[in-house]
């Protein structure tokens, strides 16, 4: 195996040439994978596109290099080191002590240790920050003219001293924004930014902080934060605030400070972890990674990912949404659908939606998995599993969603349930019916792969969901095949509707474990003389997302088997397909009916004939058949015949004109042993074919029984 990795090494050296890089091999047992990790970066430092981790593959006989990249870029070159940090910042005089405003210590002790979950989160609050102040000078730049800057963001870590540096080249600060900003807890430069712009969209939209309380994210980790804050503005100079976290803060002029806002943070003891430099990339490509301007860390460039979802959807290429695709799940395969979704009214959404190509696992389907959709905020990380902003049933879904509009909680961790949460989760679930309802219209044979992948998560939405319009919403996603139609061709109940009769007022369904079965049903059979389309239901949760379901288009669902009790109620007259010559009797009906009733006792409730069935001998009818059959799966009670027969109170429907019952009324005289053996399993047949006995092996001594006698004669 060295052997082959060296090989490959020298491979893939000399076929992708001088404009990459080869940083690490990692070897995966059991099988021929191994990983290049890949950074291509432009000339440039405004690079848009992304870099990411590469598949190398090797199949037999032959070995092939596949090679999958995040850039764009023909030609790369690693990028030098760019770090604009340096400590050339100089105090002038002395320090004037404040004291913070709005309570104080006590504020400040509940917004530095107590407001965010996690204390990784005060690296996005910075960078956040430094990223409205960069957006202030853009703005500044393109309103009052100015000369162009870098805008950058830049972080420093220092193991040996234990602190964390993070400058900005933005809009700074004077004296009075700084003791204003900073020494009043909750005010928040942004929101009065956002104040003085309200008729300009642009400008707005690109503002993250509006609560105040962001800069005091670094009192959880540091012991001091010192700032050194240079305004654009001509003619002012710089100055350094510094704090302790305690209530005080001091301010003096310092020279040597570049435009913008620098922020040391000398961190506490237990805190030291975020001056390693693998901790905070590793907190950055979390949250801030797709922030607009460039983040670097000492030196090299983070945030190289573009964040997609903000982009019009035609310039978007299908390679880079299955590359953007493979980043968010983590995943090798290729999405099957694609939805990207823009909107402004009535809420404002920045979103694209991924289904996976790959069948889900039994993990996926698990309610447990929860939601694979991940929630940003003007490009900023906010819930890497947004749980709120998407129903459960279409937690199969991966992607991004983006919306100014969502009300966070103050420490922008969290989602506050609200009326435009519910409005947002209602706007997203229409839309994603939407388009799968119109993929089904254009490509109804991928559609129906999807369905057959993906159908349960359907079903669940169907049963899970309290609305019935949008019950009937989702509904409109379901296949099932068709009395109608020939073999393994599926409908909708869109279709089906289109298809009913005039007059018609109920779609007809039966749940079977395949057409063979369903089209030899003694209920489907008695279905025919009513000449009606019924659907054929395959899979086990069918039923019970009918049940739910109940009516679709102001028609109602309803089980055949179900159909066939409602019309013993409404006393409807079938007349017979056979010549009485070749039926009992009335007077013989009666009689073996009577003797049946006394050999079943309690089985059932109740025996009558009906002219409805041609090649079976007899059925079970049940009110609500479906819901029996449920409840009995459901519920660990009624374990023996008896108490079965107590819920279910089932009728025994029979066939005088079939062979079987014929000779049974002969026997009951001349063999009663031999008769009470072909009672009882003619009972459990149909017991059987309802879906009323889920264990059929008491059956088995008695069949031997049966054989036993029939061969007594041979």
């Amino acid at each position: 195996m060295a052997r082959c990795l060296t090989l490959l090494k020298f491979a893939v050296v000399s076929s992708c040439k001088a404009n990459t890089r080869l940083f690490s091999y990692s070897q995966r047992s059991g099988n021929r994978v191994v990983r290049a990790a890949f950074t291509e970066v432009s000339n440039t430092r405004q690079q848009k596109y992304w870099s990411s981790p590469r598949l190398l593959s090797l199949s037999s006989p032959g070995a092939s290099l596949i090679c999958h990249s995040y850039s764009t870029h023909a030609e790369t070159v690693e990028e030098p080191l760019h770090n604009i940090i340096s400590n050339t910042e100089n105090v002038q005089g002395s320090f004037s002590k404040h004291e913070f405003q709005a309570e104080t210590k006590k504020l400040l002790d509940i917004v530095a240790r107590s407001l965010y979950s996690e204390k990784e989160v005060f690296v996005r609050e910075l960078i956040s920050n430094g990223s409205d102040a960069l957006e202030k000078l853009r703005h500044k730049l393109i309103t009052k003219g100015g000369e162009s800057a870098p805008m950058e963001i830049h972080l420093q870590t220092d193991v040996a001293k234990g602190t964390l540096t993070i400058q900005d080249t933005g809009i700074g600060m004077n004296e009075e924004e700084l003791a204003a900003n900073l020494g009043t807890i909750a005010r928040s430069g942004s929101k009065a930014f956002l104040d003085a712009l309200q008729s300009q969209v642009e400008a707005s939209s690109s503002i993250i902080g509006q609560f105040g309380v962001g800069f005091y994210s670094a009192f959880m980790v540091a012991d001091k934060v010192d700032v050194y804050s240079q305004s654009a503005e001509s003619s002012v100079p710089g100055y350094k605030w510094s704090s302790d976290g305690s209530g005080i803060f001091e301010i003096a002029m310092a020279s040597g400070v570049r435009q913008g806002t620098k922020i040391v943070l000398y961190l506490k003891e237990e805190c030291k972890e975020f001056s390693s430099e693998d901790r905070v990339k590793e907190v950055v490509t979390k949250y801030s990674n797709f922030v607009s301007f460039p983040i670097y860390l000492n030196g090299r460039r983070l945030n190289t990912l573009q964040a997609l979802w903000m982009m019009k959807p035609k310039e978007i290429s299908d390679w880079e949404h299955e590359e953007f695709y493979r980043y968010l799940a983590q995943a090798y395969d290729k999405p099957r659908y694609v939805l990207h979704y823009h909107a402004d009214a009535p809420i404002n959404i920045r979103s694209i939606f991924y289904v996976p190509e790959t069948k889900p696992s039994m993990f996926d389907v698990s309610r447990e998995m929860g939601s694979s959709v991940a929630l940003y905020s003007r490009k900023v990380l906010i819930q890497a599993k947004a749980t709120d902003i998407l129903p459960k049933w279409l937690r199969f879904l991966r992607g991004v969603v983006d919306s100014e509009d969502i009300p966070l909680n103050l420490s922008r961790e969290l989602l506050q349930e609200s009326a435009l949460i519910r409005k947002l989760r209602d706007v997203l679930q229409q839309r994603v019916i939407r388009f799968l309802l119109g993929q089904s219209n254009k490509e109804s044979e991928k559609y129906a792969c999807f369905f057959e992948d993906y159908g349960l998560f359907v079903r669940e939405g169907i049963v899970t969901t309290a609305e019935q319009n949008v019950k009937e919403d989702i509904a409109k996603l379901l296949l099932f095949e068709s009395s109608t139609l020939p073999a393994g061709q599926q409908t909708t109940l869109m279709d089906y509707t289109s298809r009913m009769k005039a007059g018609s007022r109920n779609i007809y369904y039966l749940c079977a474990p395949n057409r063979h079965l369903a089209e030899h049903s003694p209920y489907f059979e008695a279905m025919k003389q009513k000449n009606m389309e019924v659907l054929f239901c395959y899979e086990q949760f069918d039923e019970l997302t009918l049940l739910h379901l109940r009516e679709f288009d102001k028609k109602k669902l309803i089980s055949v088997e179900t159909d066939i009790v409602v019309d013993h109620y409404k006393e409807e007259q079938f007349p017979d397909s056979k010549p009485e010559s070749e039926r009992l009797t009335e007077q013989q009906a009666e009689n073996l009916m009577t003797w049946m009733r006394n050999c079943l006792c309690q089985k059932v409730t109740n025996i009558k004939v009906t002219p409805r069935l041609d090649t079976h001998p007899a059925m079970i009818t049940v009110l609500e058949m479906g819901a029996a059959r449920h409840f009995l799966r459901t519920q660990q009670l009624a374990r023996n015949v008896e108490e079965r027969a107590q819920i279910l109170q089932p009728t025994l429907e029979i066939n005088t004109t079939h062979d079987l019952i014929k000779k049974l009324h002969v026997l009951k005289d001349s063999s009663p042993d031999l008769a009470q053996l072909l009672l009882e399993q003619i009972y459990d047949n149909a017991m059987i074919t309802a879906g009323l006995n889920d264990d059929p092996r008491p059956m088995i001594s008695r069949l031997n029984d049966l054989l036993v006698k029939a061969l007594e004669k041979h």
